[in-house]
C-alpha cells in the first residue's frame, strides 16, 4: 500500500535530485528545442499569475501554511524582474520580498541563519528571499577570506566547515517544512555569454546604467568557482521538503513562466480551501442575515 509522501514535490525537468547527481555542466541555460515562443510564454505567465492570485487568497484564509520562495543567481540573471513578473497582481498584503545584501555588524554578531530567520513569512503569507542564507555557501565559499569578519570560535576544521553549514541549512529547512512552511528554491541559471550581453546592455543604454556595478565584472573572473559552489550547494540541500529547481535563465519569458508554473502547481498540491463555519454559527448567520434584510 503506497503512502502519500510527507512533502510532495513538483515534477519538472529542472528539479535538482536529492542523490547528489546534479551537474551544472549538464544543466540548461536556454529553453529546450521546441519550446513555445516569447509571446506564448508571456500568455502562459499571465495564466499562472491569475491562478496564483486565487491560490494566495485561499492560502491567506486557510491560514495553515506559509510559502517561502528563495531566488539565487549570478548577477544579471533576472532575479528582480522574475520576482516582479511572477508576483504581479498578487495582493501586496499577502506577500513580502526581502533582499539580502552584505551583512551588517549586528548581523555578523549572530549565526549565519539569524538575519534571514527574522524575515520568514507568517502563516497565510508568501515570503520571497532575493538572495538568502545561501550566500553563506556561495559567495563566501568563493571568497573564504570573508569568513574572518564573522568572528567564529577557533578550532573550525576547513574540510568540515562547509559540510556543517550544509547540515545547518538542511536542518533549518526541514524544521520550517515540518511546521507548515512550503519552501521552493530557484537557481536562475544564466550562461556566461548571456550575462556578458546583459552587462553590455546596461552600459550601452543610459536608462540601465544605474544597474551596472564594476564589481559585477570582477566577479566574472570567478565564474568557475561560483559554478562549483552552486553545484555543491544544490546537491547538498535539494530535498523533498525544500527542493531546488535549476531554471534556464537565458530567455526571461521562458524562465518566468516556468517559475510561476512550479509555484502554482505546488500550491495546488496543498488542497487549500476556505474555512467553513460550524452548524451553530451558520444558524446564527441565517438569523443575522434576516435582520439585515429587514432593516
Amino acid at each position: 500500500m503506497s503512502r502519500k509522501p510527507p512533502f510532495p514535490v513538483v515534477d519538472s525537468p529542472y528539479l535538482v535530485p536529492d542523490d547528489g547527481s546534479f551537474r551544472v555542466a549538464r544543466s540548461r541555460t536556454a529553453p529546450p528545442k521546441g519550446a513555445a515562443d516569447d509571446e506564448a510564454q508571456k500568455a502562459l505567465l499571465k495564466q499562472h499569475v491569475e491562478a496564483l492570485d486565487d491560490l494566495q487568497k485561499i492560502l491567506y484564509a486557510h491560514d495553515r501554511h506559509s510559502v517561502l520562495l528563495v531566488f539565487q543567481a549570478m548577477d544579471a540573471a533576472g532575479k528582480d524582474s522574475t520576482i516582479r513578473a511572477v508576483l504581479t497582481g498578487i495582493n501586496p498584503a499577502g506577500c513580502e520580498v526581502h533582499s539580502f545584501k552584505r551583512p551588517t555588524p549586528k548581523e555578523l554578531d549572530h549565526d549565519f541563519l539569524w538575519r534571514a530567520t527574522q524575515k520568514l513569512p507568517e502563516r497565510g503569507r508568501i515570503g520571497v528571499f532575493n538572495r538568502s542564507y545561501y550566500e553563506e555557501v556561495l559567495v563566501v565559499k568563493v571568497h573564504p577570506e570573508w569568513i574572518g569578519a564573522q568572528r567564529l570560535p577557533p578550532g573550525r576544521h576547513p574540510k568540515r566547515f562547509w559540510k556543517h553549514r550544509y547540515e545547518s541549512i538542511r536542518d533549518h529547512e526541514r524544521h520550517l517544512a515540518r511546521n507548515g512552511t512550503v519552501i521552493l528554491k530557484f537557481w536562475l541559471h544564466v550562461s556566461r555569454e548571456e550575462q556578458r550581453r546583459r552587462f553590455l546592455s546596461r552600459l550601452d543604454e543610459p536608462e540601465k546604467n544605474w544597474k551596472f556595478e564594476a564589481a559585477d565584472v570582477a566577479e566574472r573572473q570567478h565564474w568557475d568557482a561560483y559554478m562549483d559552489a552552486y553545484e555543491d550547494a544544490l546537491n547538498a540541500t535539494s530535498r523533498d521538503h525544500a527542493p531546488w529547481y535549476a531554471i534556464p535563465a537565458d530567455s526571461k519569458p521562458y524562465m518566468r513562466a516556468t517559475v510561476a508554473g512550479i509555484i502554482v502547481e505546488r500550491l495546488r498540491q496543498l488542497d487549500l480551501h476556505y474555512p467553513t463555519v460550524d452548524p451553530e454559527a451558520a444558524a446564527r448567520y441565517v438569523a443575522l442575515r434576516k435582520q439585515l434584510v429587514e432593516e
